[in-house]
């Protein structure tokens, strides 16, 4: 039996079908490039009798993309497989795929038809859809409530007829892997002539058993998987492309089967079917999403930078990704700040670990996630933050609102005494400095003031510039933090340890002078 299964990809067939907007001819074209990149063996890019615009639009990808076999969906009907055979015709590979309804809820409730009238009809259809090309896929639709051995009737004679591609599509996502490979296996073993054709899987994810029903078939005998990039489609989608494939390329030794997809093209694809299509893919999605390949938890962080495939069992490359992504949160440990500042090229002697690791966790509560730029900016203010000043801030709670004025309450420590001390102003920074001024006795007056936002974003740091006069010296203030209060409070203590600094080497200096 082949080893390759064929990839079959329906992104700007039946993905298309779950958009609220339609796409347009250039954005399909676009993305058609994109998806070849893939290497995909089969794109179905439309429905030409659908609509003029599609009808244009799979011509136009059919003159002007190479490399996989172009394909058009026709139903089971006269006019549809004409207008996909003239839609296809300047194809380089094109391939007509039919379908008809066979379970016996829709050919009772939709076609109001039996399963011979069925049968009738697709082999008509697959006969003149043979007239403009030797490559024709038939779909037995709802085929995972069908009964078995009407399946076996309407493909034996579908391949009779000149289908050298059977589909058998899970339509509503019902089955269950060990139902959908049992199908596999009884037409691989009652259908006569069913060597003549590749058996193909179109499954639907209504209740997320898309890609393990697809692996489970490839595992009883099929060797096509349709599917889409992202695993957009109709209702909850379809199969995902990148999911299948990953898994084919990953569990080789358990499923003996490969795929010619080249995956380091997968990322890629992923974000113009997101972005063109407007539909993010969830940040938990699997090989795709933002998050898989994002440690947050220090043990797998540090198991990661230790041996990679500790907690990646594929590396981010692979599939396109530029590199994992370390979360920096309150759950790293020391061993990933370290990681990460040798990477933005810091050396240990540039920084005090201890101190600036107590920063980090702050910081990292406060905020969630700290960024390289937080590192960067935090062992700037360590470097400038003395243990030992003369003013040490402890807290500071200020409210305001548009009703009242402002309140601020600063908890200082003066000479290691506890002080706490409340003022109003007309917003929270300046209630914040005047509580300041009446706990340091010194009135500082405040002649430049600078908020700047480190980083980017809502999540970015505060980091306040002031530049303060105090008896005719001019006095310069930094201070970062995620509030923007609690960055000027720190900027004006630094301005008061300055000034207090500049007393301690004024009053030595009259000392000498005095002896």
């Amino acid at each position: 039996m082949q080893d390759k299964v064929w990839i079959f990809d329906t992104t700007l067939r039946d993905g298309e079908q779950a958009l609220k907007a339609s796409l347009t001819e250039d954005d399909k074209l676009q993305l058609a490039h994109a998806i070849s990149r893939l290497n995909v063996d089969v794109m179905e890019v439309g429905f030409p009798v659908s609509s003029p615009a599609d009808f244009r639009a799979v011509q136009r990808i059919a003159s002007e993309v190479k490399g996989p076999i172009i394909c058009g969906l026709a139903r089971a009907v006269a006019k549809d497989i004409e207008a996909c055979g003239e839609a296809l015709k300047t194809a380089q590979q094109g391939r007509i795929h039919t379908f008809i309804a066979t379970s016996p809820l829709h050919l009772e409730h939709k076609l109001r038809m039996s399963l011979d009238d069925a049968t009738a009809m697709a082999v008509k259809a697959i006969k003149q859809a043979r007239n403009y090309t030797d490559d024709v896929e038939f779909s037995c639709e709802d085929a995972g409530r069908t009964p078995h051995d009407h399946l076996c009737r309407i493909v034996e004679q579908a391949i009779a007829a000149g289908a050298n591609t059977i589909n058998l599509p899970d339509t509503v996502g019902y089955v269950t892997p060990d139902e959908y490979a049992a199908m596999i296996h009884h037409l691989m073993n009652n259908v006569p002539n069913i060597d003549k054709a590749r058996l193909s899987v179109h499954c639907h994810n209504d209740l997320g058993l898309a890609v393990a029903n697809s692996i489970a078939a490839v595992q009883a005998g099929a060797r096509q998987i349709e599917c889409t990039v992202n695993g957009i489609g109709e209702r909850a989608g379809n199969c995902s492309l990148e999911e299948v494939a990953m898994i084919m390329k990953m569990r080789q030794d358990h499923l003996k089967v490969h795929t010619d997809i080249r995956s380091e093209e997968i990322y890629r694809a992923s974000r113009q079917v997101a972005k063109i299509c407007n539909m993010p893919v969830q940040p938990n999605k699997a090989i795709v999403g933002e998050n898989a390949f994002a440690h947050s938890s220090g043990i797998h962080q540090d198991g990661v930078l230790k041996a990679q495939n500790t907690y990646e069992i594929m590396s981010p490359e692979s599939v396109g990704v530029p590199s994992n992504q370390l979360n920096m949160t309150s759950r790293s440990g020391r061993h990933v700040i370290e990681h990460r500042l040798s990477e933005l090229g810091y050396h240990g002697d540039d920084y005090d670990m201890d101190s600036l690791y107590t920063s980090f966790l702050e910081l990292a509560d406060q905020k969630g996630t700290v960024y390289d730029y937080d590192l960067e900016a935090m062992i700037y203010f360590n470097q400038i933050r003395d243990k030992d000043e003369h003013y040490q801030l402890q807290y500071v709670n200020a409210t305001s609102n548009s009703q009242s004025v402002a309140t601020a309450t600063i908890g200082l420590s003066v000479a290691g005494e506890q002080k706490q001390e409340a003022a109003t102003g007309n917003g929270p920074v300046e209630a914040s400095f005047a509580a300041l001024a009446r706990l340091t006795g010194m009135d500082v007056d405040v002649i430049e003031y600078n908020l700047d936002a480190t980083g980017q974003g809502a999540s970015s740091l505060g980091q306040v510039d002031i530049i303060a006069k105090y008896q005719g010296r001019t006095y310069h203030g930094a201070g970062l933090a995620a509030d923007i209060v609690e960055a000027s409070v720190h900027a004006m203590v630094r301005v008061y340890n300055i000034i207090y600094r500049a007393q301690q080497v004024s009053n030595l200096k009259q000392q000498r002078k005095a002896g």
